[in-house]
């Protein structure tokens, strides 16, 4: 895997590293190349069509975050849902930081809806912070326009962590919850069933969006737990 970290070493923007160094506070800046989005996109896309891609994929913990980064896109260019989903669950537990996990959308997900809630269902039980996470994120991108059931929204709110970055998913999906499926939502938000911290963020962000017609947020501002 020595070619493939020459290789991202070459696309190294070190302004780039310095920026976004501080949105993942949790990562050593040293484990960071610092290659931007839209360059290891473009990478990833051929590196996909590579005969290291398997290698790669299977060299499993990475040192540095944009290999990390690397990875997810190429499990997003698999278009074999079974193969799909086994790479992913090989490699969720790696996953250490919001940035990685929030980058891993296989559009191959749409295609699936009905099996990949039943991984969800799963995943958002497991004792990894980033796996919860990911099923958060995943239902947020995929399950709140048609597919959306109520069911769903108990099963992201009846999360109970300490973690940040899982209170953070949840406030989040709520947020958008709200903007797209105001009436199943707002009631969760009158019952003041979530902590104080991710119930007064889901609040917030959803005041933030332009999607919420002004009566409603005045009706939120008053929701706020003090």
């Amino acid at each position: 895997m020595k070619s493939v970290i020459e290789q991202l070493f070459e696309l190294q923007d070190l302004s780039y590293k310095d920026f976004h160094k501080k949105l993942i506070p949790n990562i050593d800046e040293d484990n960071i190349i610092g290659v931007r989005t839209p360059v290891l996109r473009k990478f990833a896309k051929e590196f996909a069509k590579s005969e290291l891609k398997d290698e790669f994929l299977n060299s499993l913990p990475h040192k540095y975050y944009d290999e990390n980064n690397l990875h997810a896109f190429v499990i997003e260019a698999i278009k074999d849902y079974d193969e799909c989903i086994n790479k992913i669950d090989e490699f969720l537990p790696y996953i250490d930081n919001w940035a990685t996990c929030d980058s891993l959308s296989p559009k191959i997900f749409k295609k699936y809806k009905k099996e990949v809630y039943d991984k969800i269902k799963i995943w958002i039980k497991s004792d990894k912070t980033y796996t919860v996470r990911f099923a958060i994120v995943t239902l947020l991108a995929n399950y709140l326009d048609d597919d959306f059931e109520e069911e769903m929204l108990t099963l992201v709110t009846d999360i109970k962590s300490e973690e940040y970055y899982i209170n953070m998913a949840i406030a989040w999906y709520v947020s958008m919850a709200l903007v797209k499926q105001y009436d199943s939502t707002i009631k969760l938000i009158q019952s003041k069933k979530l902590d104080k911290f991710t119930h007064n963020k889901s609040i917030q962000k959803a005041i933030e969006s332009y999607r919420v017609d002004d009566d409603k947020k005045k009706y939120l501002r008053t929701l706020k737990i003090k």
